[in-house]
């Protein structure tokens, strides 16, 4: 069982959700300055101040782990190299992704589409049936919202303006692209995200270690409680959180798992690395879906239990949710 099944997805005409069975720029009169929020973690007009080094080598990926899901294709464990190369230290944010829109006129798939998937409990009961125009049949907590998008991710009526240190969402693969060529950069790959996300440990579950709460603390955003029908909010969150408000990894990375899931730049596959290059891969050619890694604030390890490095996920290129973002990646 995926994160989600069926997931969300847009077909590039722009009709109606589309199930797929798998894992889970402003107008010319729009106002300046979305966020009010100034979180200071992103200052510096060269990306590279946002960034941290990765030395690269080689390393372990993928998994063998009991409960991991072997048809997502996280294992075997294989031994890749990758180059050095250069990874965001936070996953973008409403505040810097604001500066992108403000700065290019850039107009997300959502906006355009008119619409985006937004979690159920995420939707003012009182408005509910007044703006939930569709549901995802086999997955009914996704709802098909017009006008939710990354400024509006609750849809019409919410807004991001106290949210400026939390991770952008709403923002399609291609809406990702976008954003990194304007900053010179790129999307990682999928063995750069988990090389990174791993900080230096070996074949450990999470970004810390094997236990996920070591001496009962939470590490990350995921969901605590019975889904989808209640989040106690046990990690002090329901929905996404700062890129920051947990502690970082031992390469100083935030936010590797939980909160939100991220786009890769490859094409998913469930058996390509199995005789694929080991040596910076960078997936196949082609394909439908792409890699997303991390998990997000809606997993749960009595549904989807993606939230440990190794694991994977998909999605078309044009999808966008209320749970999907992004990091940017760079060569040396």
């Amino acid at each position: 069982m995926s994160c989600i099944i069926p997931q969300p997805s847009k077909a590039t005409d722009g009709e109606a959700p589309v199930s797929k069975k798998g894992c889970c720029a402003p107008s010319a009169d729009a106002r300046p300055g979305v966020v009010e929020e100034h979180s200071g973690l992103l200052s510096g007009a060269d990306p590279r101040d946002r960034m941290i080094e990765m030395q690269g080598g080689t390393f372990l990926m993928g998994t063998d782990y009991a409960e991991a899901f072997p048809d997502d294709g996280e294992g075997p464990i294989r031994e890749v190299t990758l180059d050095p190369f250069w990874i965001d230290r936070y996953p973008v944010t409403n505040e810097l992704f604001s500066q992108f829109v403000e700065a290019t006129a850039y107009r997300t798939e959502a906006e355009r589409f008119g619409w985006s998937f937004v979690f159920w409990a995420h939707i003012p009961k009182e408005r509910f049936y007044e703006l939930v125009v569709d549901t995802v049949a086999a997955a009914p907590w996704w709802c098909k919202v017009p006008g939710a998008n990354w400024r509006n991710p609750e849809g019409p009526g919410s807004a991001i303006k106290s949210r400026g240190n939390h991770p952008v969402v709403h923002v399609s693969w291609n809406d990702a692209l976008s954003f990194c060529e304007w900053s010179g950069q790129r999307l990682p790959t999928e063995a750069e995200w988990e090389y990174a996300a791993r900080g230096g440990l070996i074949q450990k579950l999470y970004p810390w270690g094997d236990k996920l709460r070591p001496d009962g603390e939470h590490r990350c955003n995921i969901w605590q409680g019975e889904f989808p029908r209640h989040d106690t909010g046990d990690d002090g969150y329901t929905g996404t959180c700062p890129v920051d408000a947990f502690p970082p990894n031992g390469y100083g990375l935030y936010s590797a798992t939980g909160n939100t899931w991220e786009w890769c730049a490859d094409w998913f596959s469930t058996d390509f690395h199995l005789t694929g290059s080991r040596i910076n891969p960078t997936g196949p050619e082609s394909g439908e879906n792409k890699v997303m890694k991390g998990g997000s604030f809606l997993c749960h390890k009595s549904y989807c239990n993606r939230y440990r490095v190794a694991a994977r996920s998909s999605n078309t290129p044009d999808s966008s949710t209320s749970h999907m973002s992004f990091r940017c990646a760079r060569y040396i």
